[in-house]
């Protein structure tokens, strides 16, 4: 947490030095280092909330490798427990069909809202309106620099990156 602190600090400070060349500068670093900051910081702590909810609730599966899922999605050549072919009759085969239709999950509130519970923190919201805000404010006063304004951003996103790798390490006993 030590780390975290020291990081924000001395990049505060740097570009609180840009103040002494240009205030237009120092304005479009402020708001995109710390937009993105604050978004990378409500994002991920949101996605480590989600995953500990998960975790404590056991509610979680096993999955495949995402590369194996694209090659092979309906596991047409995972290899079987056994050797041998096994032959189904029709009566067998009606009722698989019928329990991978229940196996299907269907579009409704519940699914949407299990869904959508890590996009719609507000942990995440705050930050965007945050950046969506600032950079309308630039714009309007006409002191929005892009170049300044996206390095800015990228600056916000390695060290709310780093600051959030420290603060919310997810620790699986």
């Amino acid at each position: 947490m030590l780390q975290a602190i020291k990081i924000v600090l001395i990049t505060e400070i740097l570009i609180l030095a840009t103040i002494l060349y240009s205030f237009e500068l120092f304005i479009n670093l402020q708001v995109g280092v710390l937009s993105s900051f604050f978004i990378m910081l409500g994002s991920l702590y949101a996605y480590k909330k989600m995953v500990t909810k998960q975790l404590d609730s056991g509610n979680f599966e096993e999955q495949r490798d995402p590369l194996d899922r694209m090659e092979d999605p309906y596991e047409l050549y995972t290899p079987e427990e056994s050797s041998e072919q096994k032959e189904f009759s029709a009566a067998e085969i009606k009722q698989i069909v019928q329990e991978e239709k229940k196996k299907i999950k269907t579009f409704n509130f519940s699914s949407m809202k299990k869904g959508s519970k890590g996009s719609v923190s507000l942990f995440r919201l705050i930050p965007y309106i945050f950046l969506i805000l600032g950079f309308i404010a630039l714009r309007n006063n006409e002191m929005l620099d892009i170049a300044y304004y996206l390095g800015a951003l990228f600056i916000g996103i390695v060290i709310g990156y780093i600051s959030a790798k420290n603060l919310f390490a997810l620790k699986i006993p």
